[in-house]
């Protein structure tokens, strides 16, 4: 019936020249992209231990390498970031290219690419605006672009927008704007939260390193705890989870967030924020912590006291908000995985094109490549740090951050000299009615 109505939408439009279903692409079958030493090494194992042991070794290999790019720095991570960006967009413009190259239409994996300069360039420059204030004022080309940046940005959209329409085909309308949508909920979940990523990163590398680990031991124990104790299913749009691997995940979270944060909290290379040295042309992480980051004392509440026999501890305060941010990753990031095993299914039908496309997109997207053996493509590992990259960015702007002195004092320095004399003249008159400034030293 759905296969019906929808072909009879569509011919009532007539803008969208359906194929046959053998014209259309079906979704392509998993591959095995196991390397030959582990299939060897393996052989005698059951598959499901043969998954284990090789999830197991590549994770540790991640795990390392994530260590080691932060052991290079902070531009190294933001390379990196950037990198994990541009893949998981290609990942995900592939399947939908798949079904729109099958109607020979043009320009679509050209304008995707195009849009996703675009963003990039907006984004990136509003971050070379806020973070390199002294790089932009020596430099005069910058002043130009950093001033005129987001008309220069609305330009560059508009080229993309207008070569859009001119690539429209008679009777492919429909598939043409399908496809239009997809790129850019594309760059809204991709760009937009890895852009976050990069401005949680110059908070502070600990607001970077602690979420994304957590993430990471979230999904490790949950999996071992699902693995070894699961019997009770969780949900039956994922009926590999199950109550023990979610539980296990989130206390084992908790305790790995709490004792990770206090590790890194006493460190000044993590705690404090990247701040870009325009004398040097290099990034500088050293600062003054600020209070999140000084062992402060807690009275415990009187049960634990009982407990423990210990009436007060020594905490970092960012360990609070560690237990926060791992109570995130272990209760409600897992439910980004349960929403896409029910649109799976809530599609699992033949009908217009669109949904065509839709089946092959969840279909792939527990495996959107094969880029890392046992675990998928790349977008695989970082859907759910996406997710958890925006609950940073929020979190930190609402509980955490202030008004920034140094934007400020950034924008006050590319304004004329006489609107920055007006404001010196604001600033003092407040400063000697609150008491702060001597009016016989103003005069001075």
């Amino acid at each position: 019936e759905v296969d019906v109505d929808d072909k009879a939408g569509l011919e009532v439009d007539g803008d969208l020249d359906l194929k046959s279903d053998s014209d259309i692409p079906d979704v392509p079958a998993s591959n095995d992209s196991t390397p030959e030493v582990f299939n060897k090494a393996l052989s005698g194992l059951s598959s499901r231990w043969k998954n284990w042991w090789i999830r197991g070794i590549l994770s540790l290999a991640m795990i390392s390498f994530f260590f080691l790019i932060i052991y290079l720095g902070p531009i190294v991570l933001m390379f990196v970031v950037l990198y994990v960006q541009i893949k998981c967009f290609h990942e995900i413009i592939t399947i939908g290219y798949r079904v729109y190259h099958s109607y020979e239409l043009p320009w679509f994996r050209t304008l995707s690419w195009y849009f996703l300069l675009c963003v990039n360039y907006f984004f990136y420059g509003e971050t070379v605006a806020d973070y390199f204030g002294g790089l932009v004022r020596r430099e005069v080309p910058l002043q130009f672009l950093v001033r005129y940046h987001r008309f220069i940005s609305f330009a560059m959209y508009l080229a993309g927008f207008c070569m859009f329409v001119l690539s429209l085909v008679k009777k492919h309308y429909r598939l043409q704007f399908y496809m239009f949508g997809w790129t850019h909920v594309t760059l809204l979940i991709i760009v937009t939260q890895s852009h976050l990523v990069i401005q949680n990163l110059f908070e502070g590398m600990i607001w970077f390193i602690v979420p994304i680990s957590i993430v990471i031991c979230n999904d490790i124990m949950a999996y071992l705890f699902g693995f070894f104790f699961g019997r009770t299913p969780l949900i039956k749009l994922s009926p590999k989870k199950t109550w023990e691997g979610f539980i296990g995940g989130f206390f084992a979270t908790v305790v790995f967030g709490f004792l990770f944060a206090y590790t890194l909290s006493s460190y000044n290379y993590f705690v404090c924020p990247v701040d870009y040295n325009s004398e040097t042309n290099s990034f500088i992480v050293d600062c003054e912590p600020s209070l999140l980051f000084h062992l402060q004392e807690y009275m415990l509440p009187s049960v634990l006291q009982s407990a423990l026999g210990w009436e007060t501890v020594h905490l970092y305060p960012f360990q609070i908000h560690s237990i926060a941010l791992s109570t995130f990753a272990s209760l409600i990031g897992p439910f980004g995985g349960f929403f896409a095993s029910g649109f799976k299914r809530a599609f699992k039908i033949k009908a217009s094109i669109m949904i065509r496309l839709v089946m092959l997109f969840v279909a792939e997207y527990n495996d959107f490549a094969d880029t890392i053996p046992g675990h998928g493509g790349i977008m695989d590992r970082f859907d759910c740090q996406y997710l958890m990259a925006t609950f940073v960015h929020v979190y930190i702007t609402s509980f955490i951050r202030g008004p920034n002195p140094s934007k400020v004092l950034q924008q006050l320095l590319v304004l004329q000299p006489e609107q920055q004399l007006h404001i010196y003249n604001v600033l003092k008159s407040q400063l000697v009615e609150r008491g702060a400034l001597q009016p016989a030293i103003s005069e001075q």
